[in-house]
């Protein structure tokens, strides 16, 4: 189930939503359950079989930190074992037929893959329970004693499947007693809907250029990069409006989840860009990877190797697959670039080019991301840089007239202007609250009408973070 459906927006929202408010605020318990209960559904609507394995991560996590808080010795093992088990789990869904593959290619074998299917949200959640218990290891949060909400943090459904990543110091009190206010609820639904807007209206749209130019086998260096920047668009449009929406939703249920997206494709270097970008995992991998590493404080070349590190996993997280491996790499080497001399030469360089030259890598980078084969990432990017000679043709035209208007809400709903606008028009109505509201509402109504008719006549809409 995504919630760009007809069936979450129709039955499963408005349904858990009375179960959820028709229980007073103070039994906070008896929501958890009906959020737990919400959420395993939600979950079970795609992959029944696979809520045992989450309830089995669930448990797994809830009981060995409770002996982990109990204990004196040992502790380190206890550790080691919850790090291990966490990841044995998500590596044998996700990374198991990718072993035997690049066994199977590198010593010409002959294993069969066991064609074994990704729970869906598994790395988001496996992250989330492994955190958990390094944090109570640590002393920075208590043991959750009560597993109705131990599993109620984990399975919740707004973060459950693609994020973010909410660490459980973050909801921690809101667990055990949180309130919903009007002003709050009603901060929800704006978020919501915008998130919607972004992901039909825009994400599913551009999708449509990528989808038929990167389709053919030759194109113009024009045409190849409209079509990486049309996926540099849509990935940012589907991810960032699905975390507004599970924000949103997280608003109207008690929740305050932690920001995701800060407008990234306004970075003038690409460490900006990764401090803007899906910053629950960035900053997860900082937290329990990066500083336990050392981080920078054990000299130069411990730092370079980190980063190495934390690249090389976060392009393993992203999928099974060598394409994102070299994506990781792509992005762990321009960071170490950049943190050995660039970023003190951009500084010096007037703000556009920083602009420029981050988006170029961004753009490129997305093609690697976006390409399964190696070979075919090559050969994009090569006709990006004039591999076929033309540097324009017909098919650039025809998407540039046709779909103009597209790609500039794309370009101008990536910066901070839609928002900076809304704020100035709202301060301007300040002296006519009336108007204000009656002028946000319609705003949201027709976001909200028009995405429902461009979902119900489409037909591309899954969210891409669903496959990691």
């Amino acid at each position: 189930m995504v919630f760009s459906s007809n069936v979450f927006l129709m039955a499963f929202l408005p349904v858990t939503l009375l179960f959820y408010f028709l229980i007073p605020q103070k039994f906070v318990k008896a929501r958890n359950a009906v959020l737990l209960t919400a959420s395993l559904f939600f979950y079970g609507w795609g992959e029944p079989k696979y809520i045992l394995v989450m309830l089995g991560s669930v448990l797994f996590n809830y009981f060995l930190a409770l002996i982990l808080a109990k204990s004196v010795f040992q502790r380190s093992l206890l550790l080691v074992l919850s790090v291990a088990g966490n990841l044995g789990i998500l590596g044998f869904f996700k990374y198991t037929d990718f072993l035997i593959d690049t066994v199977n290619g590198v010593l010409g074998g002959g294993l069969s893959p066991l064609n074994i299917a990704l729970p869906i949200g598994i790395s988001f959640y496996t992250f989330q329970t492994m955190s958990y218990v390094i944090d109570v290891y640590r002393g920075k949060v208590k043991v959750q004693k009560d597993l109705l909400s131990f599993a109620s943090y984990v399975t919740l459904f707004p973060q459950l499947i693609a994020g973010p990543i909410v660490r459980y110091s973050d909801v921690e009190l809101q667990l055990t007693a949180r309130s919903s206010s009007a002003d709050q609820i009603s901060d929800g639904i704006r978020r919501f809907i915008i998130g919607f807007g972004k992901k039909v209206l825009l994400a599913n749209q551009v999708f449509v250029i990528w989808k038929e130019l990167s389709a053919m086998e030759e194109l113009s260096a024009a045409s190849a990069w409209l079509g990486a920047i049309a996926f540099t668009f849509q990935i940012y449009f589907d991810f960032s409006g699905y975390s507004d929406m599970a924000i949103g939703l997280g608003k109207i249920l008690g929740f305050d989840y932690l920001e995701n997206f800060n407008y990234p494709y306004i970075s003038r270097s690409i460490t900006e860009f990764w401090r803007r970008w899906h910053m629950s995992l960035s900053s997860w991998f900082k937290e329990y990877v990066y500083v336990p590493l050392g981080g920078n404080r054990k000299g130069l070349k411990r730092q370079i190797f980190n980063i190495a590190v934390v690249w090389s996993l976060t392009g393993l997280w992203h999928g099974a697959s060598w394409n994102f491996v070299a994506w990781g790499v792509y992005f762990g080497l321009i960071l170490i670039v950049e943190k050995l001399w660039l970023l003190r030469r951009l500084e010096d360089l007037p703000k556009a080019a920083g602009h420029i030259y981050s988006l170029i890598l961004i753009v490129v980078g997305w093609v690697i991301f976006a390409i399964d084969d190696l070979g075919q990432v090559a050969e994009y990017i090569g006709m990006m840089f004039g591999s076929c000679g033309a540097a324009v043709d017909d098919g650039f035209f025809y998407f540039l007239q046709t779909r103009w208007i597209l790609m500039t809400a794309c370009m101008i709903g990536s910066t901070p202007l839609p928002a900076a606008f809304g704020r100035w028009i709202m301060g301007k109505l300040d002296e006519y609250p009336v108007i204000a509201g009656l002028a946000e509402t319609g705003f949201l109504l027709a976001v909200m009408t028009v995405s429902v008719a461009f979902l119900v006549s489409g037909s591309y809409n899954p969210f891409l973070y669903f496959r990691f």
